[in-house]
């Protein structure tokens, strides 16, 4: 889980971005309305669990608690195995990418205003931005605070990767 740097939470508003174990990178805004539909009756919490089959994701695009939740999966483009790290990108416009590894051994690369603003025009086409191929699960990763946009990862592998994104 990741949270904006304070130097960038007026463009980022009030966000969290989530590495997911099913793949699937939720953006959730932590600020937004949560649902009032619960009843005084209901104040107790309730035995058991709720469960989602899996793959299954929420029809209303939110959380338990109404928050708006994007959830960046496999068809549009993200990982098809558990998601390892996130990180929101520190170089030239800090916050432009939210950057995710995962398991399948692969790197996203995400447009964040994009994903904030997707649900505003209902389509979700272009908001992966750059997928890299690995050859090892990918374990961490980070970017530079520089305006060079090098992103680096450490995989499974015993070499640290640096790429470039432009």
């Amino acid at each position: 889980m990741t949270v904006p740097d304070v130097d960038m939470l007026g463009r980022l508003e009030k966000i969290c971005v989530v590495a997911r174990g099913d793949g699937v990178i939720n953006v959730i805004n932590i600020e937004s309305e949560p649902a009032t539909t619960r009843s005084r009756s209901s104040s107790k919490p309730q035995k058991g669990n709720q469960s989602v089959s899996k793959g299954s994701l929420p029809a209303d695009n939110g959380d338990q608690n109404g928050r708006k939740v994007l959830h960046l999966d496999y068809s549009m483009g993200g990982h098809t195995a558990a998601a390892s790290c996130v990180a929101f990108s520190m170089f030239g416009e800090k916050g432009k990418f939210i950057i995710s590894g995962g398991n399948d051994k692969s790197v996203k690369v995400w447009d964040s205003s994009r994903c904030l603003h997707s649900g505003d025009n209902n389509s979700n086409n272009d908001l992966l931005h750059l997928s890299i191929d690995l050859r090892k699960k990918v374990n961490w990763l980070c970017t530079t605070p520089t305006e060079s946009e090098n992103l680096v990862v450490c995989d499974t592998s015993k070499v640290v990767k640096v790429y470039s994104i432009s």
